[in-house]
């Protein structure tokens, strides 16, 4: 059986959109969906928490997220092969064991009780920067028949992400746009215009160089590369309001540190659309 699509659940609106998000990537691709429901652990720790009555009147609710969720699915993929999970203590840690053969996990943007952390930091920032699998947050509204966006740093080994997005191209039938921003308050002060010129131009060749072998494995993908001069959250955020999906890598922009990178958490936060965080 392929790897599942992992979805984190809590029952909330934001959830929600998650899992119709993720069953549909998950019929569109084949692949069984696999819906987790997590009870933090921090609160069995209390006394009063640890009260077998109370215990079981969460584990209770832990199930009827489950419950309804796959009806949900079902009801409306009755074919989608379709598995749950309820796991206790701490949120990343859960969801990092449940989606580690994962071909992907899938979070809503913001959520209540074990996810309530998701919207800016904590749990969404952890899976984004630690995990195996490209973790796709879902946020915004994908735009129908929008194209497949991808921030790249030619720098960097960019491999594995190209490969997500030409993959995700491919699969919805869009166009893939590749965008690298390299505007800097460093450009300004040492670079004229001349300059500036010529370097846009060495860009836009590594950029080709970086992209053309997966051309030959998706010659049906359309792809359009834009070298912009402006900053890469801002470039990426407003491109987004017309893409079905942003992809990025976890370490970014010339980032070293083992930290998720500023370009891919500033995109996390103001996207206008699901932002795919792939690992190198």
């Amino acid at each position: 059986m392929p790897a599942p699509i992992v979805i984190g659940t809590d029952g909330s609106d934001e959830s929600a959109r998650a899992l119709e998000w993720a069953a549909a990537e998950a019929a569109l691709r084949e692949r069984p969906l696999h819906i987790v429901h997590a009870i933090e652990g921090r609160p069995y720790t209390t006394r009063h928490f640890a009260q077998p009555e109370t215990a079981l009147r969460v584990t209770r609710a832990g199930r009827s997220v489950l419950a309804a969720a796959r009806a949900r699915v079902q009801e409306r993929r009755p074919d989608l092969v379709t598995t749950t999970a309820l796991v206790s203590g701490e949120t990343s840690q859960a969801l990092s064991a449940q989606s580690e053969e994962a071909f992907e996990l899938v979070l809503g943007s913001r959520g209540q009780g074990g996810f309530a952390d998701l919207l800016l930091g904590s749990t969404s920032l952890r899976m984004a920067e630690r995990s195996t699998v490209p973790v796709v947050i879902v946020r915004g509204d994908a735009a129908d028949g929008g194209e497949i966006l991808m921030g790249i740093d030619p720098v960097r080994h960019a491999g594995a992400i190209l490969d997500y997005a030409f993959d995700a191209a491919a699969l919805h039938h869009a166009r893939l746009r590749i965008v690298h921003a390299w505007q800097t308050l460093a450009t300004f002060l040492e670079a004229g215009y001349s300059d500036a010129e010529h370097i846009e131009a060495d860009l836009g060749q590594e950029v080709v160089a970086a992209y053309r072998p997966l051309q030959g494995r998706y010659p049906g993908v359309d792809v359009v590369d834009e070298i912009v001069l402006e900053h890469p959250v801002a470039a990426l955020s407003k491109a987004s309001r017309k893409a079905r999906l942003l992809v990025v890598g976890a370490h970014d922009w010339h980032w070293t540190s083992p930290q998720l990178g500023s370009v891919t958490h500033g995109v996390m936060h103001h996207a206008q659309c699901p932002v795919a965080v792939v690992p190198a």
